[in-house]
């Protein structure tokens, strides 16, 4: 069904793109150095995210996976083709453990720093003796990506980290065996800021511990935020069946979903998921396709609808013939839209990894010049050294790498649940920035079919259901589109009811239709001669609409007139509303006469109406408005719309349309509801929000904490915790994304 990524698929007449897992990643340094390392090879663009852990990596068909690799562990990091969730899970199962264990050690050190009331004779020694597996074993991963990235000639946060806690164990063993602070009966004051040496040399075990376990615990949360905000992509994998009852030979043979073919019959049981996209072709039921497109009511099947892979039959017995296996199934398309979404980088993210690139090298020469300074300035070689490890280990970028694609993942997962798919992070950017959107008007305002809009019945007559009921009958034989919608109108109006037969049909081309029902000479024809008042009105009322009309004559009389035409679709007036209230100017252009065009726009209250607008003509369009300095969205549904699509600064699709106009755009509104272009704007409006904050604090916590680091403030342990709570409260603000709910809109104010 598609629900995991794929490792490598074309994205091009000459390149390929192959999707990696990335090991050993640890903030915006690590993914700027592994993007510039592939970048290097002939032909190859890789973007890396942080928060997911995969490089995305386009690259000419004669450089394979293996290649690629193999840069990425030259750079110092591990790489591979996608892993199962259950590698990932064990993996994180595992860190877990040495977190536990790393805590239960640390733990007795720090309280015992920290508290000298229960300083007891010897204690310090207990605290080295503890502190030693923590400095070793505990902080042994940021030792080996550190140690890795000196092979490679790089410094990543990894190596902040692990020079902090080697630079505070050490000194701590010098002075438990060379400084006096291994005496009987020693007792170590404790404070935020580092503190000038009383003939003992200060012990800095509380910081050997602390930092691998704030930034352990740190990483843990992190990990587990981050996992929360890939719930769409899992949630969609969930939605995949696993096997299907096919029917072959008369007999039910239950089979894996893999071997399931197009044209294939399969029966999809009361509770059961739809394995694939098909039509129904026996039984009706209702379908709820709340998880696949965020319909919020169950929808009625029946022999010749079409269902969706992935939705949940509520109702009874289905016969579905496959029309999509695989790849080319919706819910397979939605998982591969989400996924490149959440591959991909936003302009302040790419300015950040730019800035992360050069500032691991800068803390480093910063903690080197802040130890030669006070060294050189007479101080104790104490606060020196505590002065270095503190700009170590407060600098480190972790919350920079972070800000953008924890909220990216966020809240292209909420948009998957809300029914829209961003292919993203420059999609998002362009709809938090529109002005003005172009509309086109068949299968996006209105419905895309014939469809009965009023009936009206004239006075003293029959009745609305009896003449409904007598001219359902008569059209019941029509192939007419007209006669095809008063039929499927009379039967959703009388349910239960089933409509009589008919004899006697005869159909007049450019005229109408009559039969013979219960007795009674039924016509449905073109309106002509003297019509009772109430049908004379509708008459004009439909004309002015630009809907087509139809009389109904039983036995001689006048009944009733039906009005038939592509109706606006449910929803239209409002979504056109919320956009002008969120100073989005609505277009309409459509390829119908004008009478319809201007008929719908007055409806839905949009001044600019473009009629019997062809392909090129919308394409035409589209680059008018933006040379005039617009930034232009285009929604439409049909392959008409692809040109349009692809020359606006950001392209629409509905998601009921064509996979021409889904392919050619930008955003797909899955359920087929243009209301959802309001939320899709103000969703990327939020995110856009949320990432200037995190990138705001990222940058505003090194600004505030190196200086005091540097001048001696601020000692190593509370550096750690303030470094891991930074990240914490990106991931943390991110995160909030998730629980986003569309709501009513207020006017911009600019």
């Amino acid at each position: 069904m598609g629900a995991e990524p794929v490792a490598a698929r074309p994205v091009a007449a000459d390149l390929v793109t192959t999707d990696l897992t990335v090991g050993g990643m640890t903030c915006a340094a690590c993914v700027q150095r592994v993007e510039k390392k592939l970048g290097r090879l002939d032909g190859v663009t890789a973007s890396v995210n942080l928060a997911t852990g995969r490089a995305r990596v386009s690259h000419p068909p004669h450089i394979g996976p293996g290649e690629l690799v193999a840069v990425v562990e030259r750079a110092g990091y591990t790489a591979a083709l996608p892993e199962p969730p259950g590698r990932r899970r064990e993996e994180g199962r595992t860190e877990g453990v040495r977190l536990l264990i790393t805590a239960l050690l640390a733990l007795p050190v720090l309280v015992l720093s920290m508290v000298p009331a229960w300083q007891f004779r010897n204690w310090q020694w207990l605290c080295f003796v503890l502190a030693a597996p923590v400095a070793v074993w505990g902080a042994w991963p940021f030792h080996a990506r550190a140690a890795r990235g000196l092979r490679h000639s790089t410094a990543t946060m990894d190596t902040l980290v692990s020079l902090g806690v080697a630079a505070s164990f050490s000194w701590s063993a010098y002075a438990l065996f060379l400084g006096g602070a291994g005496a009987p009966g020693m007792r170590m004051p404790f404070s935020l800021a580092p503190a000038a040496a009383d003939g003992a040399a200060h012990l800095y075990l509380e910081a050997a511990v602390g930092v691998p376990l704030f930034v352990l615990a740190g990483r843990f949360l992190e990990a587990r935020a981050r996992h929360g905000t890939g719930a769409a992509l899992r949630s969609l994998a969930r939605l995949a069946a696993k096997e299907v009852s096919v029917r072959q030979d008369g007999h039910e043979v239950l089979v894996p979903v893999e071997r399931l073919a197009v044209g294939q019959v399969f029966v999809v049981r009361p509770g059961e998921r739809v394995a694939t996209d098909g039509e129904v072709v026996e039984g009706s039921s209702a379908v709820d396709l709340s998880l696949v497109t965020g319909e919020s009511e169950p929808v009625e099947v029946r022999p010749g609808a079409t269902v969706v892979g992935g939705a949940v039959n509520a109702g009874g017995l289905l016969a579905v013939r496959a029309t999509a296996v695989g790849a080319d199934t919706r819910l397979a398309r939605i998982t591969r839209l989400v996924t490149e979404a959440q591959a991909g980088k936003a302009k302040a993210q790419r300015l950040a990894d730019s800035v992360a690139g050069v500032f691991v090298p800068v803390v480093l020469a910063l903690a080197v010049t802040a130890l030669g300074f006070w060294l050189g300035a007479g101080a104790d070689p104490q606060a020196a050294v505590t002065a270095s490890v503190a700009v170590l280990v407060v600098a480190c970028p972790c919350a920079l790498g972070l800000a953008t694609p924890t909220a990216l993942l966020a809240a292209t997962g909420r948009g998957a649940r809300l029914g829209v798919l961003v292919r993203g992070p420059r999609a998002l950017e362009g709809l938090r920035h529109i002005d003005t959107v172009v509309l086109d008007k068949t299968g996006t305002l209105t419905s895309g079919h014939m469809t009965v809009a009023r009936v009206t019945v004239a006075a003293g007559g029959l009745g609305r259901e009896a003449v409904l009921r007598l001219a359902g009958a008569v059209e019941r034989g029509s192939e007419h589109p007209l006669g095809r919608a008063v039929a499927a109108h009379a039967r959703r109006s009388l349910p239960g009811r089933p409509l009589p037969d008919a004899s006697g049909f005869t159909a007049e081309p450019g005229r109408g239709v009559r039969g013979r029902v219960e007795g009674r000479l039924v016509e449905v024809l073109a309106p002509d001669g003297e019509l009772p008042a109430a049908l004379a009105e509708a008459l004009t009322a439909a004309e002015a609409a630009a809907r087509t009309p139809v009389l109904v004559r039983v036995d001689g009389r006048a009944e009733a007139l039906i009005e038939v035409g592509d109706v606006v679709r449910p929803g239209s007036y409002r979504a056109v509303d919320r956009l002008r209230r969120l100073g989005v100017r609505p277009v309409l252009a459509t390829g119908d006469r004008e009478a319809p065009a201007r008929a719908v726009a007055a409806a839905l209250g949009i001044e600019e109406v473009h009629a019997r607008r062809t392909p090129e003509d919308k394409a035409r369009l589209v680059r008018d408005l933006r040379a005039q300095g617009r930034r232009v969205a285009v929604v439409g549904d049909g392959v008409n719309d692809a040109a349009a699509l692809a020359a606006a600064d950001l392209g629409i699709a509905m998601g009921s349309g064509t996979d021409v106009a889904i392919d050619a755009a930008d955003v797909t509104l899955v359920r087929g509801d243009i209301e959802a272009l309001a939320d899709a704007v103000r969703l990327a409006r939020r995110t856009l929000r949320t990432i200037r904050a995190n990138l705001v604090w990222a940058f505003g916590y090194n600004a505030v904490t190196v200086p005091p680091a540097l001048v001696g403030l601020l000692a190593p342990m509370p550096a750690a915790a303030a470094m891991s709570v930074s990240s914490l409260l990106v991931v943390g603000n991110s995160l909030r994304l998730r629980a986003w709910q569309p709501s009513p809109v207020r006017r911009r104010t600019r």
